[in-house]
């Protein structure tokens, strides 16, 4: 097992809900921390998700748990509590948007179709935090995966990025509301855009992600990978005094919308400013 000098979570546990599959950022988290030392346990939506997941990881211990319901929440931790399991970390990797009511317009959004996405994307985390309390170590690390700006409208995504932006800002409520009883911090992953099964759904995606690459400085896009190691540093004990962060990690798509050459295709493609068109 290849390990990276001077890294070793050994005997640490940890709960990561969210695989999917092989392009899950859990997947890959889970898969890190693993390389690391650490064992793992997964949580997943659906029995039929559960099924896919066992053939991606066969000696997995992995449960059902539907976030939506709080039955299924109170499973979860009365099937964990009977293992006697303490957490050094939890990464919840959870979100969802049917985008299929989406009419395009921002101001036209469904209600229904918001509130069932701000229940799973957000609230689950809250509510999965309180549940798990118990099972938590003293000092655990929770981590979430949100997007690397909630403050860009891009038209696609819609509603989510107001959603993202109510779970960047639960994490200072987590943080403060443990810290009556515990050291438990909360952090998230604010990741760029990423080639993902979740990511296919989002109505012109691919078109963005492809413009992303271009504007990325190093002309290569955002990996999975590079992800999964920053969400894998917040659940480790070397980032002990961060807390309450979104760590943006775009590849440094953020500092770069002004790139001359991208800037220099797009006024090719416009008139010039000034002049009559006729």
């Amino acid at each position: 097992m290849n390990r990276t000098p001077g890294w070793n979570l050994d005997g640490r546990l940890y709960l990561v809900l969210g695989v999917a599959n092989r392009r899950s950022v859990a997947y890959h988290v889970g898969n890190r921390l693993e390389q690391l030392g650490a064992r793992c346990v997964y949580g997943v939506h659906t029995h039929e998700r559960l099924e896919g997941v066992r053939k991606l990881l066969p000696d997995a211990e992995i449960h059902v748990c539907d976030v939506t319901d709080d039955q299924q929440i109170e499973n979860l931790y009365r099937a964990l509590a009977e293992r006697e399991y303490r957490f050094d970390g939890m990464l919840h990797s959870i979100a969802y948007a049917d985008y299929r009511s989406a009419s395009g317009a921002f101001h036209q959004t469904d209600r229904q179709a918001f509130f069932h996405a701000m229940d799973v994307s957000c609230f689950s985390l809250i509510r999965l935090s309180d549940a798990l309390r118990p099972l938590f170590k003293p000092d655990a690390s929770v981590v979430t995966i949100s997007i690397s700006t909630t403050r860009m409208a891009a038209q696609n995504y819609g509603y989510m990025a107001p959603i993202k932006a109510a779970l960047d800002s639960s994490l200072a409520f987590l943080t403060q509301s443990f810290s009556r009883f515990s050291e438990v911090r909360f952090n998230a992953v604010g990741a760029g855009l990423l080639k993902t099964s979740s990511s296919a759904g989002i109505p012109g995606y691919v078109d963005a992600y492809l413009y992303a690459e271009q504007v990325i400085p190093r002309r290569r896009a955002l990996q999975t990978e590079e992800v999964a190691n920053v969400a894998v540093f917040l659940l480790s004990p070397w980032s002990s005094g961060i807390a309450a962060q979104t760590i943006v990690v775009d590849a440094g798509l953020s500092i770069n919308f002004f790139d001359p050459a991208i800037i220099q295709r797009v006024l090719a493609l416009e008139p010039s400013q000034g002049q009559d068109a006729s």
